[in-house]
């Protein structure tokens, strides 16, 4: 695994966390959304830098 795969999945963890407790603090919809998109955009490109996909 290569230092910028692992910045990148936990990157995408925390604002996985952030979407979790935005929810909880009902914050606007928009907000959720936009947090939730860079959560998987980031996660997805760790996992394939990992695979050796995307480089």
């Amino acid at each position: 695994m290569t230092g910028l795969s692992t910045i990148l999945i936990v990157v995408g963890l925390f604002l996985a966390g952030g979407v979790y407790s935005f929810v909880k603090q009902e914050m606007p919809k928009g907000l959720i959304v936009l947090v939730s998109i860079a959560s998987v955009m980031c996660l997805v490109a760790g996992v394939l830098r990992i695979q050796g996909i995307w480089e």
